[in-house]
Parts: C-alpha cells; structure tokens; sequence
C-alpha cells in the first residue's frame, strides 16, 4: 500500500537523516525490540512495553512512559515490508492490550485521526543510511509540530543508539 493521494503526500510530515551505521543495522534498530526500546520515544520518554510481528498484517505493539509517569500505548499494522529498504505501517493509539483507543483517550485533539500512515525508508549511502519517514498527519491538526519533533528528537536518539552500539 502506497500514498497515491497527491493531497495527503503534500500534507506528510516529512524527515530525513543519515546515520552513521550500514542499512541492515539501522533497518533492524526499526524491527527489533531490543533495539526499539533503546531509542523509540521522545527525548525523556522512555519505551517501556515493544513487540513486533514483523510480517505483513503483523502488529508493532509498544508503551511510551512520559516522564510524568504517563504512559501512552500505541500500535501499527505493517502494511509493506521490504527489507532491508522500505517498511510502510499504520499508526494508532491504543490501550495495553492491542486496542485502538481515540486519540482523545490520551487528550489529543478531536481533529487528530485515529489512524495515519507512517512510511520509512532506508537508502544505501557510502556505508551510511538515509532514512526518510512520511507521516501522514493533516496540518490542521494541532499536535502535528510535537508529532514532528518527536520523530526528530527519536532519530537523534537512534543515531546516538547505534553510533554507541
């Protein structure tokens, strides 16, 4: 599954680094658990819950601990998986068990949708890893700026994760 709709591809938040590590390390840092819970939420959050079903239609079931104690719980669905280049799933909120919850169940806006789609890519680059990631969140919605810095304070942590590992 891919976006073809012109409108929401302008609309993606969009973000794009190289990391210093081969592919195939980077693509399993996205795949793993243990690698997933080393660097899979916004700086002072923690990943205390991570399992992955890494097959199409398999689920990425994981707990973000704010640091007020707060846990958030999400899950994706992986929709494309083509190692080790390309991983496209959707995203939703969800409760520990699995269960998508709105993203009001967590005080985020009404206008926030229930689910986006997250594509991400891992290019070769001279023994290093582009990595670009398409998140499908409108601009209307009033979280998409911390949804964007969460993402890139999340690959601040995973270049930092991988260049120690």
């Amino acid at each position: 599954m891919t976006h073809t709709n012109k409108e929401f591809v302008e609309n993606d938040i969009v973000i794009t680094r190289v990391i210093d590590a081969p592919r195939n390390r980077v693509f399993k840092a996205w795949t793993e658990p243990e690698h997933l819970m080393r660097w899979w939420a916004p700086e002072g959050c923690t990943t205390s819950f991570c399992k992955v079903d890494l097959r199409l239609g398999g689920r990425f079931h994981y707990c973000m601990r704010l640091p007020d104690g707060k846990d958030i719980w999400g899950i994706g669905i992986y929709r494309e998986i083509v190692e080790p280049e390309r991983i496209v799933y959707t995203d939703s909120f969800a409760d520990e068990k699995g269960n998508p919850v709105p993203p009001t169940h967590y005080g985020m806006s009404s206008d926030h949708p229930a689910e986006s789609l997250v594509t991400v890519t891992f290019a070769e680059q001279a023994g290093k890893t582009k990595l670009t990631l398409r998140h499908a969140i409108p601009e209307a919605v009033k979280e998409r700026e911390d949804t964007q810095t969460g993402w890139t304070q999340m690959f601040g942590r995973l270049a930092n994760y991988l260049a120690k590992a």
